[in-house]
C-alpha cells in the first residue's frame, strides 16, 4: 500500500510540477516509448548477464514483496515459538522415535500441519526439523553450544541468498543513470544527423535526447532504488523468524524454562510485530 501511495506522489510531484511550470508533456510522451526501449531493454540485459535465472526470479518475487509487505507477522512468529516448544513437549514425553516420523516428512506431520504458513516455508521448516534430528539420531545430546554455531552459519548463508535479488535492484538502479545518458548520447547523434533542419525541428530532436537522462535519473532514484532498499528492509524482517527459531531451539537445548525461551525468542521480534510475553504464555495454555 505505502509503495503504491510513494509512486503516485512521485509521479503527480515530478510531472505535476513540470505541467504546473508550463511544461509540455506531448514531448516527453513522443520520445519515450523509445527512450524506454534504450534504457530498459539495456537494463534488463545488463541483468540477464550479471545474475542467475533463479536470482531474476527472486528480482521479480521481491519487486511484488515491495508491494505486498512483509509475509510474517505476529501470529507467525508465535507460532513458530509454538511449533517449537510442541516438537520439544512431545520428545520430553514420548521420546526421540515419537519425533521421527515428523521431522523426515514435515508435509505429512500432524505437528507440522497444525502451521500451514510456516511449512511453505521451507527452508524455516528445514531448520528446525534438522536441529530436532540431531537430537533424534545422535548416541548423546549434542552440545547447545555447537548446535548454536551451525544455525548462526545457516541463518547467515540463507539470509546472504535472499538478499541477492535486493542487491541486483541495486546494481540496476546504480547503472541506470548511465543509461540515460547513453539514450541521450544516441539522441544527439540522431540529432546532429538533422543539422540543416530548422531552429523548430532541432529543438524538437534536442528535447527528445534529454528526455532520456531524465528518465535515467528517474527511474534510478525514484523508481528501482526505493524498491531495492524496502525489499532489503523486508528481507531482513522477514528473516527474525529464522532468529526467533534458533533462540527458540537453543534454549530447549540449554533446558531453559519456558518463560526464558519465550523472551528468548521475543527478543528477537521487531517491536512492531513483536507479540507481549502473555500473549505467547497464554496461546502456549492452549497447544
Amino acid at each position: 500500500m505505502f509503495a503504491i501511495i510513494g509512486l503516485v506522489v512521485l509521479f503527480a510531484c515530478v510531472f505535476g510540477g513540470y505541467v504546473l511550470a508550463g511544461g509540455k508533456m506531448a514531448p516527453i510522451l513522443k520520445a519515450l516509448p523509445f527512450e524506454m526501449m534504450i534504457i530498459g531493454g539495456a537494463g534488463v540485459g545488463a541483468m540477464v548477464i550479471s545474475n542467475s535465472l533463479d536470482v531474476l526470479k527472486g528480482v521479480g518475487a521481491g519487486i511484488g514483496k515491495v508491494f505486498g509487505g512483509p509475509k510474517y507477522h505476529k501470529q507467525e512468529y508465535m507460532d513458530t515459538i509454538f511449533l517449537v516448544v510442541k516438537l520439544f513437549k512431545v520428545f520430553k514425553a514420548e521420546g526421540a522415535v515419537a519425533l521421527e516420523s515428523h521431522i523426515e516428512n514435515p508435509e505429512a506431520s500432524s505437528i507440522f500441519g497444525e502451521y500451514p504458513k510456516l511449512l511453505k516455508d521451507h527452508s524455516l521448516i528445514n531448520m528446525i526439523a534438522d536441529t530436532i534430528r540431531l537430537l533424534v539420531t545422535s548416541n548423546q545430546p549434542p552440545k547447545p553450544e555447537a548446535v548454536e554455531d551451525v544455525l548462526i552459519l545457516a541463518i547467515k548463508t540463507h539470509h546472504h541468498n535472499e538478499m541477492k535479488p535486493a542487491e541486483a535492484l541495486a546494481a540496476l538502479s546504480g547503472a541506470l543513470p548511465a543509461l540515460g545518458i547513453v539514450a541521450c548520447v544516441l539522441g544527439v547523434v540522431k540529432t546532429m544527423g538533422a543539422i540543416s533542419e530548422p531552429p523548430p525541428v532541432l529543438g524538437a530532436l534536442i528535447g527528445g535526447a534529454l528526455v532520456g537522462t531524465f528518465l535515467g535519473v528517474f527511474l534510478a532514484y525514484g523508481i528501482v532504488e526505493p524498491m531495492a532498499t524496502r525489499l532489503k528492509q523486508i528481507i531482513d524482517e522477514d528473516g527474525e523468524i529464522y532468529h526467533v527459531a534458533k533462540h527458540a531451539l537453543i534454549g530447549h537445548l540449554q533446558g531453559y524454562p519456558v518463560p526464558l525461551i519465550i523472551e528468548s525468542a521475543r527478543a528477537a521480534i521487531s517491536h512492531h510485530s513483536q507479540p507481549t510475553f502473555a500473549e505467547v504464555f497464554d496461546g502456549l495454555r492452549g497447544k
